[in-house]
């Protein structure tokens, strides 16, 4: 990933309550390139993931269809 994780757009979930469990994404980012930015919400300046599209929308698709069990 070229871009600095500080100069992506950030965003997380609408669900995402105030408890500081969070997991933000860079969607300007996977768009333009194909790849998401993954990081913790509680800890912006450490290790981001970087994740093939195609891999992060199974994950997504499977989290929604229950796939990993209640959280």
């Amino acid at each position: 990933m070229t871009d600095s994780p500080t100069t992506l757009l950030w965003v997380k979930s609408s669900y995402s309550g105030n408890g500081g469990t969070c997991v933000e994404w860079a969607p300007a980012h996977a768009s333009a390139t194909g790849i998401v930015p993954v990081r913790d919400s509680k800890n912006p300046h450490g290790p981001v993931l970087a994740v093939p599209a195609v891999s992060f929308a199974s994950f997504v698709a499977g989290v929604k269809a229950g796939e990993f069990g209640a959280v």
